[in-house]
């Protein structure tokens, strides 16, 4: 039953106290005065008979009361922006938003193609793709600044209601600039030979490690690159031998700036994986994931 007397401004104003953890950052934001701000808090407090926030020195900090509360309160406020966004949004999508969250060396091969074709029959809805790593991503999407994502696996999110999907696998190789004489039929081949590995941090790094380990390889001529980007740039540089996903460098493979040793093991794959909250799908992210991330004409 409808509660009239349920006073969700104190719950707004509890909501960004808790979000800047600070009180006067809460009254420039609302432009509610500070004063104000501390009596709507302390009212919160006194209807519901427990203590929210911890008053300190460096600002407003939630009880354990107080987290329980806002997780209920992010839950509302959530649902609030997707109806609103479901009243703006309309079936035929000539308006409306969409915001991706993916890496970028996985946007450049995997998503890139399917915004453009998604741009050309949607022009009216405004795209954005944002990069960042996957523990941001899922933070991101938590807080509900993305409508889904887009990454490789590991995603292990249990505490959230993330759905996570495979989309399609993508394969590592050993590859070289063309015009180096640089011939190897297995990674044993590869002992003396310049790499270009990712970070030693890296699930791809830790996973080759082990396949390395496993062959009794031991490789002394390494250069450590953080991204997939570089470790292809490093590539064209002619720099050494990279370890990469073949995507990546499809297209300088298919110039022929780029050859692709002939290994014979099978090196590691990677799963790129879709996550998303279902509840928080509206038509556009909807549309998207249906008709050009499940359709295999879109691949």
């Amino acid at each position: 039953m409808y509660n009239s007397n349920l006073n969700l401004n104190l719950y707004k104003i509890f909501y960004d106290v808790a979000n800047y953890g600070s009180v006067s950052l809460a009254s420039k934001n609302l432009m509610i005065s500070q004063p104000a701000i501390s009596r709507s808090i302390k009212k919160l407090e006194e209807d519901l008979n427990v203590t929210l926030f911890y008053r300190t020195l460096n600002g407003m900090v939630l009880t354990e009361k107080g987290k329980d509360l806002l997780k209920y309160v992010e839950d509302a406020y959530n649902s609030l922006k997707i109806g609103e966004r479901e009243m703006m949004e309309t079936t035929s999508l000539d308006k409306g938003k969409l915001t991706i969250g993916c890496p970028s060396h996985i946007a450049s091969f995997f998503l890139f193609n399917k915004v453009a074709k998604f741009h050309k029959d949607y022009p009216n809805i405004e795209v954005s793709v944002i990069s960042r790593s996957t523990k941001e991503l899922v933070e991101l999407l938590d807080k509900h600044e993305i409508d889904f994502l887009i990454d490789t696996s590991p995603i292990t999110e249990s505490e959230r209601e993330l759905m996570i999907k495979p989309i399609t696998k993508s394969y590592h190789v050993f590859a070289c600039r063309s015009d180096l004489d640089i011939k190897a039929e297995s990674i044993k081949d590869l002992e003396n030979v310049p790499l270009i590995l990712p970070v030693p941090h890296s699930s791809h790094r830790k996973r080759l490690n082990e396949l390395m380990l496993e062959k009794d390889v031991v490789c002394t001529n390494i250069l450590s690159i953080e991204t997939s980007e570089m470790i292809a740039s490093s590539i064209l540089e002619g720099l050494g031998v990279g370890y990469i996903l073949e995507d990546v460098i499809a297209k300088d493979v298919n110039s022929g700036l780029v050859k692709v040793l002939d290994i014979k093991e099978e090196l590691p794959s990677v799963t790129i994986n879709l996550g998303y909250i279902d509840k928080y799908l509206t038509d556009a992210p909807k549309m998207f994931i249906s008709k050009y991330l499940n359709s295999e004409d879109n691949k």
